[in-house]
């Protein structure tokens, strides 16, 4: 089977915002940010001018960066302001920064709206010391808008050439106690409608240690 159709769909506890909360044994760590993406006409690339939450900066990297697109239509009605691959020539990442701030993530979680067509979309983290990395799995194609709750903790890390966008050897247990950005990439180039992903809003499940 095509990895592209292999849906990926991580169950996790139920996440909450505010102060630490305990699920059982599970202790859930509070939103640290959500992006939803403004609600202006659909633009190429994506710029700063999209980013509805003002405490986030956008990033886009790869030599596809210059094509990753602020999408929306008219049509349906219910047709979300989202951002799109298919026109990307080379690899894309988009990442967001909570400027000023650093996220433990070690019990961290992902909760995202995306729609798919033969693309897997993993999530990419920007360390504090540089090192940049790419999950192992992601969550894949489907039909229509899905939303993802995803454990950090159990998605498997690569590394990740953040300027060519290809993903490295495997890492083992990286140290997810001090992360500057968060981003998402499907690691290929964009294949129009028929191969594309597609990613309508992000939450970030963490702890704050900026002053730490």
């Amino acid at each position: 089977m095509n990895p592209g159709q292999i849906m990926s769909i991580i169950a996790t506890a139920l996440v909450c915002g505010g102060a630490f909360a305990q699920e059982g044994n599970v202790t859930v760590p509070p939103l640290y940010f959500r992006e939803d993406w403004r609600e202006i006409p659909a633009e190429t690339p994506v710029t700063q001018a999209h980013v509805l939450n003002p405490d986030l900066r956008l990033t886009v990297h790869g030599t596809g960066a210059a094509m990753v697109k602020k999408s929306h239509h008219d049509q349906p009605l219910d047709d979300p302001y989202y951002i799109w691959s298919g026109q990307c020539e080379g690899m894309w990442v988009v990442t967001l920064e909570k400027e000023g701030h650093l996220a433990d993530l070690t019990m961290g979680h992902i909760e995202w709206r995306t729609k798919n067509f033969d693309r897997i979309l993993y999530i990419v983290l920007g360390l504090d010391d540089g090192t940049w990395l790419v999950t192992a799995r992601g969550t894949g194609e489907t039909p229509g808008w899905h939303e993802y709750s995803i454990d950090i903790a159990t998605m498997g890390w690569r590394s990740l050439n953040i300027d060519t966008v290809n993903a490295g050897d495997p890492v083992e247990s990286p140290d997810l106690s001090r992360v500057r950005a968060v981003g998402f990439t499907d690691l290929e180039r964009g294949g129009q409608s028929a191969a594309c992903s597609r990613l309508d809003w992000i939450e970030v499940y963490g702890r704050d240690v900026t002053s730490q």
